[in-house]
């Protein structure tokens, strides 16, 4: 059975002159999910948000939500709303005043209105936070009523701004699992844009990766981290270890992966590779081991020498340049206290597994892994 839709974009696009900010895009997002867009600056996430919004018409394509198609009605009539990376809640009014405008403003009135404000600061855990003005509230807490105050009109799809964006580090953490228990509890169509790739992996059931106007790749954020489809994934999603590369092959006819220095890495047997082809070879921090003991055939084991400690407790890591190489790369340090020896300047061994590797041709970016 085919689950329900809350938002389906067809062949959307969007242009402002020659110039094309979101170009032929086509996804669904089913009913009760968290969907995020994710994309640097200038990608075009907030255009296409608006025109779902209804701010901005399309050049083409469509927005049907609910299987009602948007075409012609105003921002004001459309089932959604928008909450913005500034908040806009009203100062002179209170909180509870802030949640039941849009109500009033329809036309509400009476008791139902003080319920509906009631349930909704329940809901977003301020009970009793209805009579405090919008300036005695921390960051965190006005995030939460301007989310109440979009959430109480019961709109079909609810679009975020990076509504995080202008938190301070550690609330925004704090927020990121308030924001996703809060949309599992209400049970909303979440549809958030974000350029902060640890928001979306962290909330989101779908994430959708954009760059220049298209999705490079849609999907849950466990697939985007471990089988990416391009190497503009690979690099915006994680942290990852860049090797540029040759294939050559040995006189028995096996395929190697060689560096300008003239270093050859083993290659994962899944890997349908051609001769003389320039390639990124891509290795998460994480996938590399430190002083590898009895490891399999085949193996990749370098030497390298320890440049810095990078310290920050769970994700600490070591800068390390291979020898007789100027690259540096980024191997995380596990956490069971094994490797608190290491020193700056020390010289050890690291190494990875040829299947934690992906590549992509250099020319045209796609992937050389057999299809998932």
């Amino acid at each position: 059975m085919q689950a329900a839709l809350s938002l389906s974009v067809k062949n959307l696009t969007k242009m402002f002159g020659n110039f094309t900010a979101v170009d032929n895009l086509t996804f669904d997002v089913e009913d009760g999910k968290f969907f995020s867009i994710l994309g640097p600056s200038g990608c075009g996430k907030t255009t296409l948000l608006r025109m779902i919004a209804g701010f901005y018409q399309p050049d083409n394509g469509s927005v049907m939500i609910q299987n009602k198609d948007m075409k012609g009605i105003p921002p004001d009539k459309r089932p959604v709303n928008l909450v913005f990376q500034q908040l806009a809640l009203f100062p002179m009014m209170n909180v509870y005043e802030n949640i039941a405008f849009g109500l009033k403003r329809r036309g509400e009135r009476g008791p139902e209105v003080k319920k509906k404000v009631n349930i909704m600061l329940e809901r977003v855990g301020l009970p009793e936070y209805g009579s405090k003005k919008v300036t005695q509230l921390s960051g965190g807490q006005k995030q939460r009523v301007a989310i109440a105050r979009c959430l109480v009109l019961e709109p079909e799809v609810l679009l975020l701004d990076e509504p995080l964006g202008a938190l301070d580090a550690k609330l925004r953490e704090h927020m990121k699992v308030e924001l996703k228990k809060l949309q599992v509890k209400v049970g909303t169509t979440f549809v958030y844009i974000t350029h902060d790739q640890s928001e979306a992996m962290v909330m989101s059931d779908y994430v959708a990766v954009m760059n220049s106007g298209h999705f490079e790749q849609l999907d849950t954020p466990q697939t985007l981290y471990n089988s990416p489809a391009s190497s503009f994934v690979t690099q915006f999603v994680g942290e990852n270890n860049k090797f540029s590369v040759n294939l050559v092959k040995d006189e028995s006819n096996v395929f190697f992966a060689e560096t300008k220095e003239g270093f050859r890495y083993h290659l994962s047997d899944s890997f349908n590779l051609q001769d003389s082809e320039s390639f990124d070879m891509f290795v998460r921090p994480e996938a590399m081991i430190i002083n590898p003991s009895r490891p399999k055939p085949n193996f990749n084991i370098i030497n390298a020498d320890v440049k810095a400690i990078l310290f920050d407790g769970g994700n600490s890591r070591l800068l390390v340049t291979p020898e007789k190489s100027e690259e540096e790369l980024i191997v995380a340090l596990p956490q069971n206290r094994q490797f608190d020896y290491i020193q700056a300047k020390d010289s050890i061994k690291i190494g990875w597994d040829p299947d934690a590797a992906v590549y992509f041709k250099q020319a045209d970016e796609r992937i050389y892994k057999d299809e998932i």
